[in-house]
C-alpha cells in the first residue's frame, strides 16, 4: 500500500465530498486523513486527503479524471513520501537559512534542498556544510535582470517546486513574482506598528512596543502583502535593548518561517484570492 495526498480546489456545491470518495473507493483507496472548508466569502471548497492504495499514481489519476470534470475543479494527487524541491534564497542573515538546512537534515522538514541562492558570499560555508550547492549571484541595478533570469532557468533545471525567500533582501521583480505565483514564501518582521527599513528593531526599541513577531506569506507584486501562510508573536518590554529584541525576533522568525514551509510542503495550504486557507 502506498499513501498519497489528494488536494482540490472547486466552486461550492453539492456532493463533492461524495464524488471524491467514491472515486477513491474505485481504486481501493483507505482514507487515513481528511480535512475540508467551504469559504462563503467566494463560495470555493477546498479538500485535502490522504488516503492508501495499491494502485500506482497513474491509476489513482485516472480515476479521478471524471471527478475533476464533473466538479469544475483542479484535483492535484502526489505520493505523500515525494517530497517538494525547495531553493532557497540568503542575503546575510543566516539564521533562517540554518535552521531550514538543521530541520531538512534531522527529518523535521519534509523537503529536499538541491541548492541556496544568495547575492552575496556570506552564507556559503554554511551551504557546503550541509552538502548543497551555493550558486552567488549579485544583484546591482545592472545586473539584476541578468540575475533574475538566471534565477528562473535555475528553478527550472533543477526542478524546482518552490522558493524560501529566508531572509533575502532584494525585491524582486513583478515578472518573478507573476513566474513564481503561489510558489514563493517569505518571512518579514511584523511589529505593532509596522516598521519598515533596515533597521526595525531599533525603531521597535524607540516607540516602546509590547510585542513583536514575524508573518510568512505568499510573494506577490505587491510587496509584503501577499497572502498569509503563519504568523507568531513574542512580549517584549521597555527593559530589552535593540540588541535583545533583534534575538528574540530572529527566534520568531525562524519558527513561523519553518511551520509555513512545512505547512506547504505537506500541500496544508490553499490560495483563495488575497487569502489561505491553512488546514492543520
Amino acid at each position: 500500500m502506498r499513501s498519497y495526498i489528494l488536494t482540490l480546489n472547486c466552486p461550492d456545491r453539492p456532493g463533492i465530498v461524495n464524488a471524491v470518495t467514491g472515486a477513491l473507493l474505485e481504486v481501493g483507496g483507505n482514507i487515513t486523513e481528511s480535512a475540508q472548508f467551504g469559504d462563503a466569502d467566494t463560495q470555493t471548497f477546498v479538500l485535502r486527503t490522504v488516503f492508501e492504495s495499491d494502485r500506482d499514481e497513474s491509476a489513482v489519476g485516472s480515476a479521478l479524471e471524471d471527478v475533476e470534470a464533473r466538479v469544475d475543479g483542479r484535483i492535484r494527487v502526489r505520493p505523500a513520501d515525494r517530497v517538494p524541491r525547495v531553493l532557497i534564497m540568503v542575503s546575510r542573515q543566516d539564521h533562517c537559512l540554518l535552521d531550514l538546512l538543521h530541520r531538512r537534515r534531522t527529518g523535521d522538514l519534509p523537503i529536499d534542498v538541491p541548492l541556496v541562492v544568495s547575492n552575496h558570499m556570506d552564507c556559503a560555508d554554511i551551504a557546503s556544510r550541509y552538502g548543497v550547492e551555493y550558486v552567488h549571484l549579485p544583484v546591482t541595478t545592472d545586473s539584476k535582470a541578468a540575475a533574475e533570469v538566471e534565477l528562473l532557468a535555475l528553478v527550472e533545471t533543477h526542478r524546482i517546486d518552490f522558493v524560501v525567500l529566508a531572509r533575502y533582501m532584494q525585491v524582486l521583480s513583478n515578472e518573478v513574482c507573476r513566474a513564481l505565483a503561489g510558489r514563493i514564501i517569505n518571512i518579514h518582521h511584523s511589529f505593532l506598528p509596522g516598521f519598515k527599513g533596515p533597521r526595525p528593531y531599533h525603531q521597535a526599541h524607540a516607540r516602546g512596543v509590547k510585542l513583536i513577531g514575524a508573518t510568512a506569506h505568499y510573494v506577490t507584486v505587491d510587496l509584503d502583502e501577499g497572502p498569509i501562510i503563519e504568523q507568531d508573536v513574542a512580549r517584549v518590554s521597555h527593559a530589552d535593548s535593540p540588541v535583545e529584541l533583534a534575538t528574540i525576533g530572529r527566534d520568531v522568525e525562524r519558527m513561523v518561517l519553518a511551520r509555513a514551509v512545512r505547512k506547504h510542503a505537506e500541500d496544508r495550504v490553499f490560495l483563495i484570492g488575497a487569502k489561505t486557507v491553512v488546514f492543520p
